[in-house]
């Protein structure tokens, strides 16, 4: 567990992390899209789903303190349910963590067609060819700033992310002391002109969600930690309330920021290539327009290279549960990367630019497949509190009864909203990894470990979970995106709470106590106590 890793990494650099994941293409697009959506209640929308990640925060805080893992997306779930289970959650996050890169690669892109017009086709909002190539470019600068080690990965991202945080922080104080048109607020349409429905449509698809997603990179790098215990909760949850604090405002100055002749035609024909830099025109800040341009290459690159290391240790964790190939779990004695996991990342993510070459086509796919990931932690927890109470818990969270099982309800809302046409195409992704896990599982019986007849058992209600809700976004309100409005809005969202939360108690009530988690908490212990002796 953890071995071969070297602990370089301090509180700031973990929050760091998790910040930089936070803050990237979301700032610069979210807003836009959002306001498409929702119109003014679109600032509704941003702290609706950051009251939903908060709720799941809390619970991987308890977690990520208990059992601090490289990879842990695909950890956790292996320690309450077994394989199945895990490797259903570990694929999804493999998805949704290698497709980001290329969505920020495409993002750098699209803000850099202002200086080179030729990467970005206005007409079909697509990145063109020398856009996908420069794109690929970038990705392999990714590549490179992980390549040297977790110390090197360190530096360049807490410097890149002070960079980062302080553009939409100067943003938000700039256009509020810049004159903005306050009474958009109750034009075109009022607001909110697509009512409630257009609020949670929002949420889940326009960039809200993924906006946010970014908060567990803490939790993926705690294996290099140096006190992991103790600064994976702090870094979790500050990395989230300064997330929603930032995203709010950017919002309220998105909307207040247009001007009241461009919303003749409504919220949905508002268009921006570079949203706030054009903005800063409109409102005659021009130097600040330069300055939002140059940052809009900084913030997606920053959040790309995050997300190449934290996709580099998923594949890492799902190697060691005995999924994949055991190289990719060799780890470079020089630089404690696992080498082979980092190129991995890197060509399979080069794929995700070709089918999706636009920014916002990927970010429901992404936002609904991390989603997915994420409402296995409450299940974990419930599970890991029944199966091992004994662990050494530096962060407990209080109300975990009702706010475990809320969290999975919400999670499950978020992916419901996402909609039929994103949902389906996910399941499909799913059942390929499936079928992948099959084959490698036949061919390389040496390496590829099978699953038992427990875990099998122990996995079922994760599989018909996932049918489930695949049939309620077929059959529900055209409202949100669904296909057959026989379950009319807003009787389609109590169906899914009622039913998510079957699942999350049929759910808890299937794990058991693993082999995996007892020797993973014997070395924790272990460590624990070597540290408070060399402390002594």
């Amino acid at each position: 567990m953890n071995a071969g890793f070297k602990k370089d990494l301090s509180l700031l650099d973990l929050i760091m992390a998790s910040v930089g994941g936070i803050i990237g293409s979301g700032w610069l697009f979210g807003a836009l899209y959002a306001a498409n959506d929702a119109g003014p209640a679109s600032i509704i929308a941003w702290i609706i789903g950051g009251i939903a990640v908060l709720l799941i925060g809390l619970v991987y805080a308890e977690l990520g303190g208990m059992l601090p893992e490289s990879g842990s997306i695909a950890r956790y779930p292996h320690y309450s349910h077994g394989h199945v289970t895990s490797f259903i959650m570990g694929w999804a996050a493999w998805i949704a963590y290698s497709s980001v890169p290329a969505v920020e690669a495409e993002g750098v892109m699209q803000y850099a067609s202002h200086w080179l017009p030729g990467l970005w086709d206005s007409k079909t909002n697509l990145l063109t060819g020398s856009g996908l190539f420069l794109a690929a470019v970038l990705m392999f600068g990714f590549f490179l700033a992980n390549y040297f080690g977790v110390r090197y990965f360190a530096k360049v991202n807490t410097s890149v992310t002070f960079v980062k945080f302080i553009m939409p922080v100067a943003t938000i104080i700039i256009f509020l002391l810049s004159g903005l048109h306050w009474g958009n607020f109750t034009q075109a349409g009022g607001f909110a002109p697509e009512g409630t429905s257009g609020i949670l449509v929002a949420v889940a698809t326009s960039g809200v969600v993924f906006a946010y997603l970014g908060f567990r990179q803490a939790l993926d790098l705690s294996g290099e930690a140096r006190n992991p215990q103790r600064d994976i909760p702090l870094a979790l949850l500050i990395s989230i309330f300064v997330g929603i604090i930032l995203y709010v405002l950017l919002q309220l100055v998105f909307i207040a920021g247009i001007s009241p002749i461009a919303l003749q035609h409504g919220w949905t024909s508002i268009s921006f290539n570079a949203p706030f830099a054009q903005l800063a025109v409109s409102l005659n800040l021009g130097w600040l327009a330069i300055l939002l341009y140059a940052d809009a290459i900084i913030s997606p690159a920053g959040t790309g290279n995050v997300y190449i290391a934290s996709t580099t240790r998923v594949l890492y964790a799902l190697a060691n549960n005995g999924y994949f190939p055991k190289a990719l779990t060799k780890i470079d004695p020089r630089t404690g990367i696992p080498v082979v996991s980092l190129t991995t990342a890197f060509v399979l993510g080069l794929i995700f630019l070709l089918p999706f070459p636009s920014w916002q086509s990927l970010v429901g796919l992404v936002s609904s497949a991390t989603v997915f990931t994420y409402i296995i932690g409450p299940v974990s927890l419930a599970v890991l509190r029944r199966t091992a109470g004994e662990a050494f818990r530096p962060y407990r969270l209080k109300g975990a009864s009702i706010i475990a099982p809320l969290a999975f309800v919400i999670g499950s809302l978020i992916i419901y909203w996402t909609g039929w046409v994103i949902d389906s195409k996910l399941l499909i992704a799913l059942l390929i990894g499936i079928v992948i896990y099959a084959i490698f599982a036949l061919s390389m019986p040496n390496q590829i470990e099978r699953p038992s007849m427990q875990s099998m058992v122990s996995g079922l209600w994760l599989i018909v979970y996932l049918i489930t809700m695949l049939a309620l976004t077929y059959v529900g309100s055209t409202k949100l995106g669904e296909l057959k409005n026989w379950i009319p809005y807003p009787w389609d969202m109590v169906t899914v709470a009622i039913i998510s939360l079957l699942f999350y108690y049929w759910g808890v009530r299937s794990g058991y106590r693993t082999t995996d988690v007892g020797e993973a908490l014997e070395a924790i212990e272990q460590t624990r106590q070597g540290s408070s002796l060399l402390r002594e």
